[in-house]
């Protein structure tokens, strides 16, 4: 319920305020387990994600966000678990693969952390491997313009989220080559998809 309530408020936000362009939306499975990627430029970003497709996102989010109990009841109830930053976190992965495993979808911000340019970097290689041991489908996805929001240049920029078509990792969990390779092709998708959306506005 509380997500529920959540999503219509950035409904309103996003859709309302902020005149979201939506592109893509048809490309969202309407069930079954799938990754959902994007780029990452904001602290807006993880509800920005979801709020105009159907289904529920959950995210892996920063530990730290944890120690605050009322936080950690938000965050929760927003279907975000923890995850340690700077080393290989085998509970967060295993609780990604039980998501997918059930069905449902998982958001990942392949850079791992926010780009301070708004460029798009380079991506780490764990959304490979929890596409490879899950075998579930990649949607890419770009955000446009959440870095502006309330900025200085404009409090109330015109945003765009583009999701792309399924892509699938078919090699080894244990080909590294293969596993960063596939990672970077997915950043270079959503380079593309990112493209069209500010294009669009």
């Amino acid at each position: 319920m509380f997500y529920k309530i959540f999503k219509v408020l950035c409904r309103f936000w996003y859709g309302l305020i902020l005149r979201t362009r939506v592109l893509g939306a048809e490309n969202i499975p309407s069930s079954g387990a799938f990754i959902l990627a994007a780029n990452h430029v904001s602290n807006w970003d993880p509800p920005f994600l979801g709020t105009f497709i159907d289904r529920e996102v959950c995210y892996m989010g920063k530990e730290e966000l944890f120690k605050n109990p009322v936080m950690a009841w938000v965050c929760r109830h927003l279907h975000v678990f923890p995850v340690k930053r700077g080393a290989a976190d085998k509970t967060a992965i295993k609780t990604a693969l039980k998501i997918l495993r059930d069905g449902e979808c998982f958001g990942i911000f392949p850079e791992g952390t926010r780009s301070k340019t708004g460029k798009i970097g380079r991506a780490e290689s764990g959304v490979s491997l929890i596409a490879a041991m899950s075998k579930a489908p990649i949607i890419p996805a770009a955000i446009v313009n959440t870095e502006k929001i309330f900025s200085a240049e404009k409090k109330f920029p015109r945003l765009a989220v583009v999701y792309g078509t399924p892509m699938k990792f078919t090699g080894s969990t244990k080909d590294k080559e293969a596993l960063d390779a596939f990672a970077q092709q997915i950043m270079s998708e959503i380079a593309k998809l990112k493209r069209s959306g500010l294009e669009s506005l």
